[in-house]
């Protein structure tokens, strides 16, 4: 299968995205845990529909808006599990956490711990925002791409939401 990959210059650095004719593969912080896993070779373009797609997704979410990924493409394997939490993780609202218990038990399980190893695995970072899952006090834990990036990208969320929230319609 042939792999397509582009760079995007995001606030927090370099991010790696690579899709495929069937869809986005993932999106990655340059050197960050699990980086491009699963992808042996890709051709550096920037024509590719998946990528270009990928990227305005990327430019709307750091211009501070709210984003939909059910019109992109995926093309990752993943256990029904994990495809299950990411499913959880998607309906998180922009500027809002959730913890790995609330997770098992919206999925019927006892604990967390599964969750956090398929939520850590998850290859769409920001899009599918992984950020958005804290500990069960609110304290943030791990991230793939490191605890100094997902805190600024729920600042940068929660920075979005209080402005939007400040909006007044005359």
């Amino acid at each position: 299968m042939t792999c397509y990959k582009c760079s995007y210059s995001s606030p927090l650095g370099e991010l790696s995205i690579v899709a495929t004719d069937t869809g986005l593969r993932g999106i990655w912080f340059e050197n960050q845990r699990y980086f491009e896993r699963g992808v042996t070779e890709a051709q550096l373009v920037t024509d590719h529909p998946v990528l270009q797609q990928t990227v305005s997704l990327l430019d709307a979410y750091f211009a501070g808006q709210a984003v939909d990924v059910s019109s992109l493409s995926l093309d990752f394997s993943a256990t029904p599990f994990q495809q299950a939490v990411w499913q959880v993780l998607q309906e998180i609202p922009f500027g809002e956490t959730m913890t790995y218990g609330h997770i098992a038990h919206r999925l019927g399980m006892a604990s967390g711990q599964a969750v956090g190893g398929a939520v850590g695995k998850n290859p769409v970072s920001i899009l599918i925002p992984c950020h958005r899952v804290v500990g069960s006090k609110g304290q943030l834990t791990g991230y793939a791409g490191g605890l100094e990036k997902k805190r600024w990208l729920l600042a940068h969320e929660s920075s979005m939401k209080k402005e939007e929230e400040n909006v007044t319609i005359l």
